[in-house]
């Protein structure tokens, strides 16, 4: 009844504050390309508002997003093929985000119109009428729950409530029945979410929505009959490594390189991946693992659970949760195990929202993974530029453009040390329960090293290999590539910004990668440290390079 009250009233509520906009003010130039505004109408208080900038080239190709106030002169906002970003300065104007192809902006893909306006008097009273209804749904919502516990109990209903304390021997079942309701609410949720029914309409360009499809493209991928080899990793390994041209290489050998890596992913999300993705441990001839310097912010914990709540299961709630530094963090993602509608809070209300943007974005996103295997990588570098870790001054490089010149800053973080050491945790735990799931699987795990930056002056990132993972860890896999394999490439022509490899780069690490696994897996001298099955893979890995 609550809810019905509610779905009726909430809409007319909210209409009554945006009554002069007739329809959407969102303009789709390209099919394939859309940016929005949430919201496109900002209310002001104290002459200040904010709102979120989402955008998507639809094809993977580098986007520029360029905003234009009151009809003035347009400047660069963010760039990306796809992503979101906070407005906070938004005031009494007209604001028209354009999403560009190129930077000179010759190809317009899609724009919004974003509207400020003050607070009125009518809106105020609209936000008043708003709590006045909220309460009476809460008292609405009380007076039923009261009358469904007191119905419920066994006997006669009274005909009138006594005047004076009694006692009567009729049980009201209050612990049966709120035990039904949550159980009955874990059900729901699990036939909707744990289902993979709301899984299949995820928002394709969300970081759940990638790993869902991803995982699952990779799932039900046929087998290529040769032998695979499965490469793990975030953004870093996303730009920094083409399995395209690793096939290219790896063909002769009759090997097959496969790539989960995903933006944003960590450590606990890649065990998932892979046991989503190779369910029998068995599917894969070895496994690459990178590790290195980084940073995991602690307030990043929603987005790790959200994007990895496709994968889990209900007996992952402790397991899962174990992965977090904060309280905070470990209970969401608790709850995310048992109701798995709390992780996807955001991406519910943005369906809600726009139903038919939705649709249209899973209608395109079989285009959008076919575009990513033809990704070669971003076509400039940073030579020129340079970086005072004393006064925190970059000098650029005149050949840079402004949109460039922005994805660097955007890079330049300077992780705490509490971030840092937050990553190295994450290796340091769930590195090792990738290699317990394959402990008795004829796969083998190979370690491999992540070039650090153009820049080493960042904090932090001076510090060795050796620190990452314990020499027990590294002991335990078929081989382990030395942390100085990729020191030649921590220079300002093979990145775009602080952290990841361009085209160029990307090139000179996948031939590197593919070269020194192929080459130790040839080596007559490679002993395997694992076990019995790891060395039964490297042994048939160097069979076949062997006979070709």
């Amino acid at each position: 009844m609550c809810i019905t009250v509610y779905s009726g009233t909430a809409p007319r509520l909210r209409a009554a504050v945006q009554q002069n906009i007739s329809g959407s003010n969102s303009d789709r130039v390209s099919r394939a390309a859309c940016i929005t505004a949430k919201p496109e109408r900002v209310t002001l208080r104290d002459g200040k508002g904010s709102t979120k900038i989402e955008w998507d080239t639809g094809n993977g190709s580098m986007g520029f997003v360029f905003v234009t106030e009151d009809r003035g002169k347009p400047r660069l906002f963010a760039d990306g093929s796809r992503g979101s970003e906070v407005a906070p300065w938004i005031g009494n104007h007209t604001y028209v985000f354009e999403l560009y192809r190129d930077d000179q902006r010759q190809t317009l893909l899609a724009k919004v119109t974003v509207l400020g306006s003050a607070e009125s008097t009518s809106s105020q009273q609209t936000v008043s009428w708003q709590v006045v209804a909220r309460w009476a749904l809460i008292i609405g919502l009380v007076a039923v729950l009261y009358f469904a516990v007191y119905l419920s109990s066994t006997g006669s209903v009274r005909a009138a409530f006594p005047t004076e304390p009694t006692t009567t021997l009729r049980p009201l079942h209050v612990r049966r029945n709120l035990l039904l309701g949550v159980i009955a609410f874990i059900c729901v949720d699990g036939a909707i979410f744990h289902s993979g029914l709301y899984v299949s309409i995820l928002a394709p360009s969300s970081y759940a929505g990638r790993i869902a499809r991803i995982a699952r493209s990779e799932k039900e991928r046929a087998s290529s009959r040769l032998k695979e080899v499965l490469v793990l990793g975030d953004s870093r390994i996303a730009e920094g490594f083409s399995a395209t041209l690793a096939n290219e290489l790896g063909s002769p050998a009759g090997i097959k390189f496969v790539s989960l890596a995903e933006p944003a992913a960590s450590a606990n999300t890649w065990y998932y991946m892979v046991r989503e993705a190779d369910p029998t441990s068995r599917r894969y001839s070895a496994i690459v693992i990178p590790y290195g310097i980084g940073y995991e912010p602690n307030s990043a914990d929603p987005l790790r659970i959200s994007m990895t709540a496709p994968l889990l299961r209900y007996g992952d709630c402790f397991h899962f949760a174990s992965g977090f530094q904060r309280w905070s963090g470990r209970f969401r993602a608790f709850i995310a195990c048992i109701l798995r509608g709390s992780a996807y809070q955001d991406d519910v209300v943005d369906l809600l929202s726009h139903p038919f943007a939705r649709i249209t974005s899973i209608q395109q996103q079989a285009k959008r993974m076919h575009s990513l295997g033809v990704y070669k990588g971003r076509d400039y570098d940073l030579v020129g530029t340079s970086y005072d870790a004393a006064t925190g001054q970059v000098t650029f490089a005149p050949k840079l453009t402004e949109a460039q010149r922005l994805a660097f800053r955007k890079s330049l973080i300077q992780p705490s040390h509490s971030d840092t050491e937050y990553s190295l945790k994450l290796q340091r735990d769930w590195i090792p329960r990738i290699m317990d799931r394959y402990l008795h699987s004829p796969t083998a795990i190979v370690l491999t090293p992540l070039p650090r930056g153009p820049f080493l002056e960042l904090a932090g990132f001076l510090r060795g290999y050796e620190s990452v993972l314990p020499s027990s860890v590294i002991q335990r896999t078929s081989f382990s590539l030395p942390g100085h394999t990729f020191d030649f490439l921590e220079q300002p022509e093979y990145y775009f910004d602080a952290f990841h490899l361009n085209a160029k780069g990307r090139q000179k690490f996948t031939d590197t990668l593919v070269s020194e696994l192929l080459g130790r897996l040839r080596s007559a001298d490679l002993k395997p440290k694992r076990n019995s099955g790891a060395e039964l893979a490297v042994k048939g890995l160097r069979a076949t390079n062997d006979a070709n």
